[in-house]
Protein backbone atom coordinates (compact mmCIF):
# COMPACT_ATOMS: atom_id res chain seq x y z
CA UNK A 1 0.00 0.00 0.00
CA UNK A 2 1.11 3.25 -0.95
CA UNK A 3 0.36 6.13 1.35
CA UNK A 4 2.40 8.55 -0.33
CA UNK A 5 0.62 8.05 -3.67
CA UNK A 6 -3.49 8.21 -2.43
CA UNK A 7 -3.98 12.03 -3.16
CA UNK A 8 -5.59 12.15 0.22
CA UNK A 9 -5.38 13.54 3.77
CA UNK A 10 -6.06 10.72 6.93
CA UNK A 11 -8.26 11.24 9.97
CA UNK A 12 -8.99 9.41 12.48
CA UNK A 13 -12.87 9.61 13.06
CA UNK A 14 -14.46 8.20 16.45
CA UNK A 15 -17.09 5.54 15.74
CA UNK A 16 -18.31 5.17 19.45
CA UNK A 17 -17.01 5.50 22.79
CA UNK A 18 -17.82 1.98 25.06
CA UNK A 19 -18.53 3.10 28.90
CA UNK A 20 -19.45 0.65 31.97
CA UNK A 21 -16.27 -0.31 33.35
CA UNK A 22 -15.78 1.29 36.06
CA UNK A 23 -11.72 1.85 36.37
CA UNK A 24 -8.73 1.87 33.55
CA UNK A 25 -9.23 -0.13 30.70
CA UNK A 26 -5.96 -2.15 30.52
CA UNK A 27 -6.49 -4.29 27.22
CA UNK A 28 -8.98 -5.22 24.58
CA UNK A 29 -9.01 -7.88 22.01
CA UNK A 30 -10.99 -8.24 18.69
CA UNK A 31 -12.47 -11.66 18.38
CA UNK A 32 -11.05 -13.25 14.86
CA UNK A 33 -13.76 -14.96 14.39
CA UNK A 34 -15.90 -12.19 13.89
CA UNK A 35 -16.38 -8.83 11.75
CA UNK A 36 -17.24 -11.50 8.51
CA UNK A 37 -20.32 -11.74 6.40
CA UNK A 38 -21.85 -14.79 9.35
CA UNK A 39 -20.26 -12.31 12.10
CA UNK A 40 -21.00 -9.09 13.98
CA UNK A 41 -17.65 -7.99 15.11
CA UNK A 42 -17.01 -8.50 18.92
CA UNK A 43 -14.39 -7.37 21.08
CA UNK A 44 -13.34 -8.29 24.60
CA UNK A 45 -12.18 -5.81 27.23
CA UNK A 46 -10.53 -6.10 30.54
CA UNK A 47 -10.26 -3.76 33.26
CA UNK A 48 -8.50 -2.41 37.01
CA UNK A 49 -12.92 -3.16 37.93
CA UNK A 50 -11.78 -6.85 38.13
CA UNK A 51 -14.09 -7.71 34.95
CA UNK A 52 -13.92 -8.75 31.78
CA UNK A 53 -16.79 -7.29 29.22
CA UNK A 54 -17.74 -8.56 25.94
CA UNK A 55 -18.82 -6.26 22.92
CA UNK A 56 -20.49 -7.11 19.83
CA UNK A 57 -22.16 -4.72 17.38
CA UNK A 58 -25.02 -4.55 16.25
CA UNK A 59 -26.37 -5.93 12.30
CA UNK A 60 -29.52 -3.59 12.64
CA UNK A 61 -28.33 -0.39 13.90
CA UNK A 62 -24.22 -0.63 13.88
CA UNK A 63 -23.98 0.38 17.49
CA UNK A 64 -21.54 -1.35 19.85
CA UNK A 65 -23.28 -2.83 23.02
CA UNK A 66 -22.39 -4.72 26.03
CA UNK A 67 -23.13 -8.65 25.53
CA UNK A 68 -21.78 -9.80 28.57
CA UNK A 69 -19.78 -8.89 31.80
CA UNK A 70 -17.16 -11.69 33.30
CA UNK A 71 -17.01 -11.30 36.77
CA UNK A 72 -16.70 -13.08 40.26
CA UNK A 73 -13.59 -14.98 38.62
CA UNK A 74 -10.20 -12.42 39.23
CA UNK A 75 -10.01 -10.65 42.35
CA UNK A 76 -7.69 -7.96 41.38
CA UNK A 77 -6.91 -6.32 37.94
CA UNK A 78 -7.34 -8.18 34.91
CA UNK A 79 -4.62 -7.27 33.31
CA UNK A 80 -4.49 -8.71 29.85
CA UNK A 81 -6.88 -11.01 27.49
CA UNK A 82 -6.96 -12.52 23.93
CA UNK A 83 -9.07 -14.68 22.19
CA UNK A 84 -7.58 -18.27 20.81
CA UNK A 85 -7.11 -17.93 16.89
CA UNK A 86 -9.86 -19.80 16.43
CA UNK A 87 -12.10 -17.33 18.25
CA UNK A 88 -14.03 -20.11 20.49
CA UNK A 89 -11.83 -19.60 24.01
CA UNK A 90 -10.84 -16.82 25.68
CA UNK A 91 -7.74 -16.29 27.77
CA UNK A 92 -7.70 -13.77 30.93
CA UNK A 93 -4.81 -12.89 33.10
CA UNK A 94 -5.24 -10.83 36.64
CA UNK A 95 -2.90 -9.57 39.36
CA UNK A 96 -4.38 -12.22 40.89
CA UNK A 97 -1.70 -14.74 39.71
CA UNK A 98 -4.10 -16.55 37.45
CA UNK A 99 -4.94 -16.58 34.01
CA UNK A 100 -8.81 -17.83 33.38
CA UNK A 101 -9.77 -19.69 30.28
CA UNK A 102 -13.67 -18.56 29.22
CA UNK A 103 -15.84 -20.93 26.66
CA UNK A 104 -18.70 -19.08 24.85
CA UNK A 105 -21.63 -21.63 25.49
CA UNK A 106 -24.88 -20.82 24.02
CA UNK A 107 -23.97 -17.33 24.75
CA UNK A 108 -22.95 -18.04 27.82
CA UNK A 109 -19.79 -17.28 29.02
CA UNK A 110 -18.30 -19.79 31.57
CA UNK A 111 -14.99 -20.46 33.16
CA UNK A 112 -13.53 -23.73 31.95
CA UNK A 113 -10.31 -23.16 33.43
CA UNK A 114 -8.57 -21.39 35.59
CA UNK A 115 -4.16 -21.92 35.32
CA UNK A 116 -2.02 -21.33 38.77
CA UNK A 117 1.29 -21.26 39.40
CA UNK A 118 2.86 -17.85 39.18
CA UNK A 119 3.94 -16.63 42.13
CA UNK A 120 1.96 -12.92 41.66
CA UNK A 121 0.86 -10.72 39.09
CA UNK A 122 0.14 -12.46 35.42
CA UNK A 123 0.59 -9.50 32.88
CA UNK A 124 0.22 -11.00 29.35
CA UNK A 125 -1.30 -14.42 27.67
CA UNK A 126 -1.27 -15.01 24.29
CA UNK A 127 -1.90 -18.18 21.90
CA UNK A 128 0.11 -19.61 19.43
CA UNK A 129 -1.27 -19.73 15.71
CA UNK A 130 -2.35 -23.53 15.62
CA UNK A 131 -4.40 -23.09 19.32
CA UNK A 132 -1.62 -25.97 20.52
CA UNK A 133 0.32 -23.44 23.04
CA UNK A 134 -1.00 -20.80 25.11
CA UNK A 135 2.35 -18.41 27.02
CA UNK A 136 1.77 -16.10 30.15
CA UNK A 137 4.49 -13.71 32.07
CA UNK A 138 4.37 -12.12 35.10
CA UNK A 139 6.02 -9.94 37.71
CA UNK A 140 7.63 -13.13 39.30
CA UNK A 141 10.03 -12.48 35.95
CA UNK A 142 9.13 -16.19 34.34
CA UNK A 143 7.06 -17.22 31.04
CA UNK A 144 4.96 -20.00 31.40
CA UNK A 145 4.79 -22.28 28.45
CA UNK A 146 1.36 -24.15 28.56
CA UNK A 147 0.17 -27.34 26.62
CA UNK A 148 -3.34 -27.32 25.50
CA UNK A 149 -4.79 -30.83 26.11
CA UNK A 150 -8.56 -32.09 25.36
CA UNK A 151 -11.21 -30.92 27.73
CA UNK A 152 -10.40 -27.69 28.34
CA UNK A 153 -6.94 -29.12 30.72
CA UNK A 154 -3.07 -27.01 30.32
CA UNK A 155 -0.28 -28.28 31.41
CA UNK A 156 2.56 -26.60 32.06
CA UNK A 157 5.40 -27.47 29.42
CA UNK A 158 8.33 -25.24 30.60
CA UNK A 159 8.79 -22.34 32.77
CA UNK A 160 10.98 -20.12 30.97
CA UNK A 161 13.47 -17.85 33.73
CA UNK A 162 16.06 -15.40 31.91
CA UNK A 163 14.27 -12.18 32.29
CA UNK A 164 15.63 -9.82 35.41
CA UNK A 165 12.44 -7.76 36.17
CA UNK A 166 8.60 -7.81 35.76
CA UNK A 167 8.08 -9.31 31.89
CA UNK A 168 5.58 -6.54 30.53
CA UNK A 169 4.49 -9.28 27.82
CA UNK A 170 4.55 -12.09 25.87
CA UNK A 171 3.81 -13.00 21.90
CA UNK A 172 3.85 -15.99 19.61
CA UNK A 173 5.40 -15.44 15.71
CA UNK A 174 1.89 -15.07 14.01
CA UNK A 175 2.99 -18.29 12.04
CA UNK A 176 5.85 -20.24 13.86
CA UNK A 177 6.29 -21.40 17.50
CA UNK A 178 8.48 -18.74 18.41
CA UNK A 179 7.79 -16.83 21.58
CA UNK A 180 8.58 -12.90 22.44
CA UNK A 181 8.58 -11.37 25.26
CA UNK A 182 9.68 -7.88 26.90
CA UNK A 183 10.38 -6.65 29.85
CA UNK A 184 10.87 -4.13 32.55
CA UNK A 185 14.47 -5.19 32.28
CA UNK A 186 14.75 -3.28 29.19
CA UNK A 187 14.83 -6.69 26.57
CA UNK A 188 13.26 -8.63 24.17
CA UNK A 189 13.71 -12.47 24.16
CA UNK A 190 13.43 -14.57 21.93
CA UNK A 191 12.56 -18.41 22.90
CA UNK A 192 12.25 -21.60 21.10
CA UNK A 193 11.95 -25.10 21.37
CA UNK A 194 14.56 -27.27 20.14
CA UNK A 195 15.06 -31.20 19.43
CA UNK A 196 14.92 -32.82 22.44
CA UNK A 197 11.17 -30.53 23.35
CA UNK A 198 13.29 -27.98 25.96
CA UNK A 199 12.84 -24.55 25.94
CA UNK A 200 15.72 -21.99 25.45
CA UNK A 201 16.06 -18.20 24.99
CA UNK A 202 17.96 -18.34 21.33
CA UNK A 203 18.34 -14.27 20.95
CA UNK A 204 18.24 -11.47 23.66
CA UNK A 205 17.94 -8.12 22.10
CA UNK A 206 19.33 -5.08 24.48
CA UNK A 207 20.47 -2.03 24.40
CA UNK A 208 23.70 -2.73 23.13
CA UNK A 209 22.59 -4.94 19.92
CA UNK A 210 20.74 -1.55 18.98
CA UNK A 211 17.45 -2.00 21.26
CA UNK A 212 15.46 -0.45 24.00
CA UNK A 213 17.41 1.86 27.04
CA UNK A 214 14.12 1.25 29.01
CA UNK A 215 11.04 -1.14 29.81
CA UNK A 216 10.01 -2.52 26.56
CA UNK A 217 5.98 -2.47 26.50
CA UNK A 218 4.69 -4.55 23.73
CA UNK A 219 5.84 -6.14 20.83
CA UNK A 220 3.40 -6.36 17.06
CA UNK A 221 4.87 -7.96 13.72
CA UNK A 222 3.64 -7.29 10.38
CA UNK A 223 0.99 -9.58 8.23
CA UNK A 224 4.12 -11.39 6.56
CA UNK A 225 5.66 -12.09 9.97
CA UNK A 226 9.38 -11.21 9.00
CA UNK A 227 9.22 -7.82 11.00
CA UNK A 228 8.43 -6.80 14.65
CA UNK A 229 7.76 -3.61 16.06
CA UNK A 230 8.14 -2.93 19.63
CA UNK A 231 7.65 0.37 21.81
CA UNK A 232 9.37 1.34 24.59
CA UNK A 233 9.56 3.94 28.03
CA UNK A 234 12.19 5.04 26.02
CA UNK A 235 10.09 7.08 24.14
CA UNK A 236 10.94 5.06 20.84
CA UNK A 237 9.14 2.68 18.29
CA UNK A 238 12.02 0.30 16.93
CA UNK A 239 11.38 -1.68 13.40
CA UNK A 240 13.37 -4.92 13.55
CA UNK A 241 13.52 -7.58 10.69
CA UNK A 242 14.55 -11.42 10.11
CA UNK A 243 15.17 -13.92 7.41
CA UNK A 244 11.54 -15.38 7.60
CA UNK A 245 12.78 -18.70 5.60
CA UNK A 246 15.34 -19.11 7.34
CA UNK A 247 13.09 -19.46 10.54
CA UNK A 248 10.52 -21.69 8.21
CA UNK A 249 13.27 -24.21 7.76
CA UNK A 250 13.63 -24.67 11.50
CA UNK A 251 17.24 -22.48 11.77
CA UNK A 252 16.94 -21.64 15.00
CA UNK A 253 20.34 -19.21 14.59
CA UNK A 254 18.44 -16.65 12.78
CA UNK A 255 18.75 -13.05 14.45
CA UNK A 256 16.37 -10.50 14.60
CA UNK A 257 18.21 -7.56 13.13
CA UNK A 258 17.29 -3.65 13.75
CA UNK A 259 15.98 -1.94 11.04
CA UNK A 260 14.66 1.50 11.85
CA UNK A 261 13.85 3.69 15.07
CA UNK A 262 11.21 6.04 15.39
CA UNK A 263 12.12 8.51 17.64
CA UNK A 264 10.87 12.43 18.57
CA UNK A 265 7.23 11.50 17.80
CA UNK A 266 6.20 10.99 21.46
CA UNK A 267 7.18 12.38 25.05
CA UNK A 268 5.46 10.56 27.39
CA UNK A 269 5.67 6.30 27.59
CA UNK A 270 4.60 4.40 24.79
CA UNK A 271 2.11 1.38 26.00
CA UNK A 272 1.24 -0.23 22.86
CA UNK A 273 2.17 -0.91 19.20
CA UNK A 274 -0.02 -2.55 17.01
CA UNK A 275 0.84 -3.10 12.77
CA UNK A 276 -1.77 -3.40 10.82
CA UNK A 277 -2.59 -6.28 7.93
CA UNK A 278 -1.93 -3.33 5.04
CA UNK A 279 1.44 -1.86 7.29
CA UNK A 280 -0.28 0.91 9.32
CA UNK A 281 1.76 1.39 12.19
CA UNK A 282 -0.71 2.29 15.38
CA UNK A 283 0.91 3.64 19.27
CA UNK A 284 -0.97 4.18 22.16
CA UNK A 285 0.88 6.29 25.45
CA UNK A 286 0.54 8.50 28.19
CA UNK A 287 0.17 11.57 26.17
CA UNK A 288 -3.46 10.34 25.18
CA UNK A 289 -2.73 10.65 21.92
CA UNK A 290 -2.42 8.01 18.97
CA UNK A 291 -0.42 7.80 16.31
CA UNK A 292 -0.03 6.20 13.07
CA UNK A 293 3.40 5.64 10.58
CA UNK A 294 4.03 4.23 7.53
CA UNK A 295 6.70 3.41 5.79
CA UNK A 296 8.46 5.69 3.85
CA UNK A 297 8.38 6.14 -0.18
CA UNK A 298 12.18 7.87 0.44
CA UNK A 299 13.69 4.26 2.75
CA UNK A 300 16.92 4.36 1.88
CA UNK A 301 19.82 1.83 0.54
CA UNK A 302 20.26 0.44 4.33
CA UNK A 303 17.05 -0.09 4.90
CA UNK A 304 13.46 1.22 5.37
CA UNK A 305 12.48 4.28 7.30
CA UNK A 306 9.19 5.45 8.58
CA UNK A 307 7.01 7.95 8.80
CA UNK A 308 4.52 9.81 10.87
CA UNK A 309 1.04 9.27 8.95
CA UNK A 310 -1.31 10.84 11.54
CA UNK A 311 -1.65 12.09 15.20
CA UNK A 312 -4.30 12.10 16.55
CA UNK A 313 -3.59 14.60 20.29
CA UNK A 314 -6.54 13.62 22.72
CA UNK A 315 -7.86 10.30 21.51
CA UNK A 316 -8.62 9.69 25.11
CA UNK A 317 -8.70 11.85 28.56
CA UNK A 318 -6.07 9.55 30.12
CA UNK A 319 -3.12 7.63 28.94
CA UNK A 320 -3.89 5.26 26.40
CA UNK A 321 -3.10 1.70 27.05
CA UNK A 322 -3.91 -0.24 24.22
CA UNK A 323 -4.48 0.35 20.38
CA UNK A 324 -5.59 -2.77 18.03
CA UNK A 325 -6.49 -3.22 14.87
CA UNK A 326 -9.79 -4.85 13.54
CA UNK A 327 -8.86 -8.16 11.80
CA UNK A 328 -12.33 -8.50 10.23
CA UNK A 329 -13.11 -7.33 6.29
CA UNK A 330 -13.04 -3.61 7.67
CA UNK A 331 -9.45 -2.93 6.73
CA UNK A 332 -9.11 0.49 9.11
CA UNK A 333 -10.98 -0.08 11.86
CA UNK A 334 -9.41 0.05 15.03
CA UNK A 335 -9.92 -0.15 18.76
CA UNK A 336 -8.32 1.88 21.86
CA UNK A 337 -8.57 1.58 25.43
CA UNK A 338 -7.57 4.06 28.49
CA UNK A 339 -7.10 4.68 32.29
CA UNK A 340 -9.87 7.35 31.34
CA UNK A 341 -12.15 3.86 31.39
CA UNK A 342 -13.33 3.83 27.79
CA UNK A 343 -13.06 1.95 24.70
CA UNK A 344 -12.73 3.82 21.42
CA UNK A 345 -13.67 3.03 18.28
CA UNK A 346 -12.34 4.39 15.19
CA UNK A 347 -11.64 4.38 11.63
CA UNK A 348 -8.90 5.42 9.56
CA UNK A 349 -10.23 7.45 7.04
CA UNK A 350 -8.79 9.50 3.75
CA UNK A 351 -10.48 13.00 2.93
CA UNK A 352 -9.39 14.17 -0.58
CA UNK A 353 -7.45 17.43 -1.12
Amino acid sequence: MDFDDEGSNFELKEIQTLSGHTDRVWSLAWNPATGTDDAQPVIASCSGDKTVRIWERSALTRSWDCKAVLEETHTRTVRSCTWSPSGKLLATASFDATTAIWENVGGDFQCVSTLEGHENEVKSVSWNASESLLATCSRDKTVWIWEVMPGNEFECASVLQGHTQDVKMIKWHPTMDILFSCSYDNTIKVWAEDDTGDWHCIQTIGESSNGHSSTVWAISFNAGGDKMVTCSDDLTLKVWEADIEGMRSGNNQVLWKHLSTLSGYHDRTIFSVHWSREGIIASGAADDAIRFFVESKDSVVDGPSYRLLLKKEKAHDMDVNVVQWSPGQENRVMASASDDGTIKIWELATSSN
